[in-house]
């Protein structure tokens, strides 16, 4: 059967304990029908998904247009699916590379504090504990609002909005909206009342008149988003990474024994994470061909980051968690071409920070619940434990 006549179901799986089957059957391309029942391409092997992504004529922006063929419904105001484009538009790129940067002073020591205090936490506590409620959860949500300057204390608000926010539904979710509004009203009020990080430094460029034209929406959306999908991202990999880790256990000593091998690591948990349930859209603006496949102008393409970093030609033994391997770091997992994650090097440096906390205090950390029994969340963009029962 060709891939023309092939429609399946996607995304695969929610659960994140192995590489779905049906991809190691894929073609390079192959149509699949999303959760919206939109029809679309999924592109799954290594030098496709580097064409797609590295391709202007497959753009992310236009994803968002009005009839085009979805993933599933959105859940943000169609003009923020763009939003790093929008942010360099605004010319506000500088300030949040500042606020983002892992080098930033003082940032890293924070960083290390607070993994320690939240490791304390669950000492305290005694196992089981749920590592990913009592740790990978709340330091990241902690480091975003150290990031923006917002008060700790204000984290759960906007982390509440997140389980709905990046959810995968076929319809509109209104709550979704309900959430964004309220988020956007909270920034703006930030936007007030904050002297320092991301928050303070925007708020001192209102009313300048090189920003006359930003609206105080625009400021507030960048709060809102980089809080949203900065903490999905690195709580949700950290999650992921433990997970890996957890079922890996003669690597996870390994790593323990070893914490100079840490960065090297954190390449590797990120080439074989599996974090990324769903692909990552692309709009074809002009005819073109596709690994041998015609696609048209309009056609939703798909691109599986995970068909790619498991791709035998490039990755040998793909399957394997190899802290020594060559070239790990080729990994798509922060996307690639003029949208790759302009946070990779934070989103690197927040999980060797919180990996070594958490390892040195709790070198034989477990699992604390059979593999099998691990519930994983449904119709969301991430592919995430509800709970991640762990003893030591």
């Amino acid at each position: 059967m060709s891939a023309a006549e092939t429609i399946l179901d996607f995304p695969f799986t929610w659960d994140g304990t192995q590489l779905p089957t049906e991809v190691a059957e894929l073609a390079p391309i192959t149509k699949v029908r999303t959760i919206a029942g939109a029809e679309a391409w999924l592109v799954s092997s290594y030098e496709l998904v580097k064409q797609v992504l590295e391709d202007d004529n497959f753009s992310l922006k236009n994803t968002s247009d009005p009839g085009v063929p979805r993933q599933y419904a959105l859940t943000i105001p169609p003009e923020v699916v763009n939003n790093m484009g929008n942010i360099t538009g605004a010319g506000l790129r500088k300030a949040v590379m500042k606020a983002i940067n892992p080098k930033s002073p003082g940032l890293q020591e924070w960083m290390r504090d607070h993994a320690a205090e939240l490791v304390e936490r669950m000492l305290k506590h005694g196992a089981p504990v749920d590592v990913r409620s009592m740790f990978a959860d709340p330091f990241s949500e902690a480091m975003h609002s150290y990031l923006l300057g917002i008060p700790l204390e204000d984290t759960p608000l906007l982390a509440e909005s997140l389980p709905i926010a990046f959810m995968n539904s076929a319809t509109e979710i209104p709550a979704a909206r309900l959430n964004w509004d309220r988020d956007i009203a909270y920034m703006k009020e930030r936007l007030n009342d904050t002297e320092g990080g991301l928050i303070g430094d925007l708020a001192k460029l209102r009313g300048t008149e090189e920003y006359a034209h930003v609206s105080d929406e625009m400021f507030a959306t960048v709060g809102v988003t980089l809080f949203g999908a900065g903490v999905i991202s690195t709580a949700g990999f950290l999650a992921m990474a433990l997970v890996t880790l957890l079922t890996h256990p003669e690597e996870l000593d390994q790593l323990a024994a070893h914490p100079e091998i840490m960065p090297k690591a954190v390449d590797e948990l990120l080439r074989i994470n599996l974090s990324i349930g769903d692909g990552l859209p692309r709009l074809v603006m002009e005819d073109a061909v596709l690994g041998g496949q015609e696609v048209r102008k309009g056609e939703l393409i798909l691109v599986l980051p995970e068909g790619a970093n498991f791709d035998p030609k490039v990755f040998p033994q793909p399957h394997k968690l190899d802290f020594h391997r060559e070239n790990s770091s080729a990994h798509f997992s922060f996307g690639g071409g003029s949208h790759y994650c302009p946070a990779t090097a934070l989103g690197k440096k927040h999980a060797e920070i919180a990996l070594t906390a958490l390892l040195e205090a709790m070198p034989r950390i477990r699992l604390a619940v059979p593999v099998e029994q691990l519930v994983w969340r449904t119709g969301f963009m991430k592919r995430l434990p509800e709970r991640l029962p762990v003893m030591w």
